[in-house]
């Protein structure tokens, strides 16, 4: 089985030893020149590598959709946050090919373990978090153009946990059929939100709401998956993180909606 798994990065770092598998990409490589970084770029081919910083590493995931199509199954993880295998020993154990490829036999989709939240659904961790606006225009334009998946959106909002980071190993035409319909969605929210409004943090909303779309399209198209670890390379920041949840939960004046 032929199988790559892409590895986002936007400056120079260090990779995984199998090449054969994990294939580094200098992601919004059409903004950031690097002579000295030999790794594939995300601005070759057709691309959308210039939306980088609206969409996060799903300029990465763009260029394997459109431009790697002789393999069997692609994957997406970040130079600093890898996927594991089920017992992994070290921080630095990631999936190997054989661990995929068991995996694949019985599965069209490898994702990593749900991340809960336990006192938010995922609606309101969301707007804690980021403005509403994107994430409620999402339901908008599901409810009118893929009608289908609302039901499926609307239990997911309200779920408490998901699986994040836009993380995955996938068979490639589960892939192609994801990215077409993820995409879609994201092309028309571009049409309703004006991101040059926004911080640029929050300027990555199209990258953060593609988090919270992977389960809406898994549930509703019945994707046959499996969990597996994950594991960050490098600081995890958790005291910063402690502090921002906590001003989250007591920000004033998020609204109540038909997901809370």
């Amino acid at each position: 089985m032929k199988i790559k798994i892409l590895v986002a990065t936007h400056k120079l770092a260090n990779m995984p030893k199998d090449l054969d598998l994990y294939l580094p990409i200098l992601v919004g490589a059409s903004r950031n020149w690097h002579e000295n970084i030999n790794f594939q770029r995300d601005d070759m081919g057709d691309n959308i590598s210039d939306k980088n910083p609206n969409y996060n590493e799903l300029t990465a995931a763009y260029w394997a959709w459109k431009n790697l199509n002789d393999v069997d199954a692609i994957g997406l993880v970040q130079y600093r946050r890898y996927l594991a295998p089920k017992r992994s020993v070290g921080s630095a154990n990631v999936l190997r090919q054989s661990q995929i490829e068991k995996m694949l036999t019985n599965y069209d989709l490898i994702l990593p373990k749900k991340r809960r939240y336990y006192i938010e659904t995922n609606y309101t961790h969301y707007v804690h978090a980021h403005h509403s606006e994107p994430l409620d225009q999402t339901r908008e334009i599901v409810k009118e153009q893929y009608p289908g998946y609302l039901k499926s959106f609307d239990h997911v909002m309200k779920m408490r946990s998901a699986h994040m980071f836009n993380m995955f190993v996938m068979k490639k035409n589960i892939f192609d059929n994801y990215c077409e319909w993820m995409f879609g969605i994201l092309n028309k929210l571009e049409a309703r939100i004006d991101v040059s409004q926004y911080s640029s943090q929050e300027a990555r909303a199209f990258g953060y709401i593609s988090e919270l779309l992977m389960d809406v399209w898994v549930e509703k198209n019945h994707i046959k998956y499996t969990e597996t670890p994950w594991i960050q390379l490098g600081g995890k920041h958790t005291f910063r993180k402690i502090f921002f949840f906590v001003g989250r939960k007591f920000n004033i004046g998020v609204r109540k909606t038909h997901f809370e």
